[in-house]
């Protein structure tokens, strides 16, 4: 009986042990502080920290415009926390957002932080960042703690280093809990969160609000989210240079493409080399990858978010490729090339690319326009494509009609848009108001895409046999200066003429 009660004690405490500690039952570590000395001892001098990083000197008026707008709020953006992917094993981490924005953070640093506005009396807020500091070498954490110990991450910085680095006020994510429920209250200071940042932190600031009797409408936090979106609609010098520095890299991944299509050509997953080169530059020479590339040969071009990628790549064949590099400072570029798999495009898929292209082209032109709005860069590419199909006869009336809103019949071959702002997200700016965006007069510093495309199914028979399976997009990084509309991504090939010398060039 005695033994009975000891197996199902020793079965109650296993289950209620936390899931990701259970790791720790694979450790033999020792816990005595004879071991904890001799771990923390005979250890040489720290590597000299960071310098000041250069978005530092930009962060003071990304602050400064997200003050004005909720005078006497306390404003909680957080990083968000690491997600498990299997068991005790986690995705790799990356910042919300908004809090890289607010804070120059980018990479994969801190997991778990949070970025705090704090009112001032006289006005404008103190702003805090709140993350776990490095511990000491006598610590047990610095050997001993998967999540934040030296030993398994790496050595974290100081409070005094990401200060240095970032010009933030900082703070241990320990006195966190206090800097959020002081003052509190009705006639006090009231209290917003970026909510779809971190559930955990979410439901805390929820439980201090309800104690302090603040309401708890979703929509004040949704009007924090709006404005932090908003406010990257226009881009700053540091954020526009590294735009193009992702451009740039993104060009060399698609280097590494055509390097590797007669070796796709070769492989049964062809399409799985062709996302495996451009992943590697990608990792090599940023962060990783924007969003999951899509490598869609033949027919799969015509599923708009072809990434299972496991398809054959075949000689003779286009193959459409959207991808982009994340660089360390978390910006990404997003283009769009269409290849010919053997270097040469035929007749037919010459005909399509080059429809595509004059409406990317007119696209180009209308942004340079002052005063034109951002919708009206999707009209113009529309206008293009919807001609052409009139003339293939694919349209059941004329192009003009199929413009007007009750008609839209080209929609069928182009369903998507042809522009979405671009920065720290692939689709950047998405929680902004309509009149911020679609309405919205474009204006020096926004970047976005232009990336019209035609998908000619090869079941679908109100296309001409001759093009059915055929997919065709072109997408480029547009940047609007005081002189107009500038493509960033002017230097990677685009016509046919350039592309094929393209192949000629990398393959030779």
């Amino acid at each position: 009986m005695d033994g009975m009660t000891t197996k199902g004690q020793h079965d109650q405490d296993t289950a209620q042990q936390n899931l990701r500690a259970r790791g720790n039952n694979r450790s033999q570590q020792p816990s005595n502080l004879e071991f904890r000395e001799f771990m923390g001892s005979d250890w040489g001098p720290r590597p000299e920290p960071a310098p000041r990083t250069e978005v530092a000197d930009y962060l003071p008026a990304r602050h400064a415009a997200l003050s004005a707008l909720f005078p006497g709020e306390r404003l909680v953006i957080p990083a968000g926390e690491t997600k498990v992917r299997a068991n005790d094993t986690d995705y790799r981490f990356r910042a919300h957002s908004a809090f890289s924005h607010m804070t120059g953070l980018g990479g994969e640093q801190e997991p778990g932080a949070v970025l705090v506005f704090n009112p001032r009396e006289e006005g404008g807020h103190d702003v805090t960042l709140y993350f776990y500091p490095r511990a000491s070498r006598s610590s047990e954490e610095f050997y001993s703690d998967p999540a934040h110990g030296e030993f398994w991450v790496g050595a974290r910085p100081s409070l005094e280093e990401v200060s240095r680095a970032t010009g933030l006020a900082t703070d241990s994510l320990d006195n966190l809990p206090d800097a959020l429920a002081k003052d509190l209250g009705e006639g006090q200071v009231s209290l917003r969160v970026l909510a779809e940042a971190s559930e955990q932190l979410t439901a805390q600031v929820n439980d201090l609000r309800a104690a302090a009797g603040l309401s708890q409408d979703a929509a004040q936090d949704m009007e924090l989210a709006q404005a932090l979106s908003e406010l990257r609609l226009i881009k700053d010098d540091f954020e526009v240079r590294e735009m193009r520095k992702a451009v740039a890299a993104t060009y060399s991944g698609f280097d590494e493409i055509i390097r590797n299509l007669p070796r796709a050509v070769a492989h049964h997953r062809g399409e799985r080399v062709v996302e495996g080169a451009f992943f590697a530059r990608a990792r090599e020479e940023g962060n990783g990858l924007g969003y999951d590339t899509i490598a869609a040969s033949g027919n799969h071009a015509n599923t708009l978010h072809w990434m299972t990628n496991d398809g054959e790549v075949r000689d003779g064949d286009l193959i459409l490729v959207d991808a982009g590099v994340e660089l360390d400072s978390l910006y990404t570029a997003d283009i769009t090339r269409t290849l010919p798999v053997n270097g040469t495009f035929t007749e037919n898929q010459a005909e399509v690319y080059n429809a595509v292209l004059e409406a990317a082209e007119r696209a180009l032109e209308v942004a340079g326009t002052p005063g034109v709005k951002f919708k009206d860069v999707h009209a113009a590419a529309m206008e293009v494509i919807a001609a052409y199909l009139e003339k293939w006869g694919m349209l059941p009336g004329t192009a003009a009609q199929s413009l007007a809103p009750e008609g839209q019949y080209h929609r069928r071959w182009m369903p998507h848009g042809t522009s979405h702002h671009l920065g720290l997200d692939v689709h950047d700016c998405a929680a902004a108001r309509r009149d911020m965006y679609l309405d919205a007069e474009l204006k020096p510093g926004m970047v976005f895409t232009i990336e019209p495309g035609l998908y000619f199914r090869e079941d679908d028979l109100k296309v001409p046999e001759r093009f059915r399976g055929i997919g065709v997009r072109i997408e480029d990084d547009i940047l609007i200066t005081e002189n107009g509309a500038e493509r960033l991504s002017e230097d990677i090939p685009r016509t046919i003429a350039d592309i094929e010398e393209w192949f000629t060039r990398v393959q030779r």
